[in-house]
């Protein structure tokens, strides 16, 4: 249980501070970089740093802090989850349609517009 609901707070974490990281300080940017990209503990970011293990367990929490107050403000990532459901139902509306298509012209139309909503997602 309580690994689960770590993952998913990297996972979240992670999506915050794919849309919001540049808003935050520098040392906090790399305190999280080492704690949830590279995976390292609050002991050695500290000995990397120069600092307490302590002050090391603030930055974090209060950068975490800063990401979601962003996400409460500005509501970037639900939008982004809202529009990436929302062509995901599309994209497999249009599967179905392609592959019930009598008409191959029509076909071919439906697997381009399939192929530009897909593609929206990779920008």
């Amino acid at each position: 249980r309580r690994e689960a609901a770590m993952v998913k707070n990297m996972g979240e974490i992670s999506m915050l501070y794919d849309f919001y990281g540049e808003l935050l300080t520098k040392r906090q940017k790399d305190v999280l970089e080492y704690y949830y990209g590279d995976d390292y503990t609050l002991g050695e970011i500290a000995e990397m740093a120069g600092i307490s293990r302590q002050a090391v367990y603030d930055t974090v929490r209060k950068a975490e802090k800063s990401l979601r107050s962003y996400e409460s403000r500005l509501g970037l990532v639900e939008r982004f989850r809202r529009t990436k459901d929302q062509t995901d139902r599309i994209s497999a509306m249009l599967d179905e349609m392609i592959s019930s298509a009598d008409d191959d012209v029509l076909a071919a139309k439906l697997t381009d517009v399939r192929d530009i909503i897909e593609g929206l997602d990779e920008e």
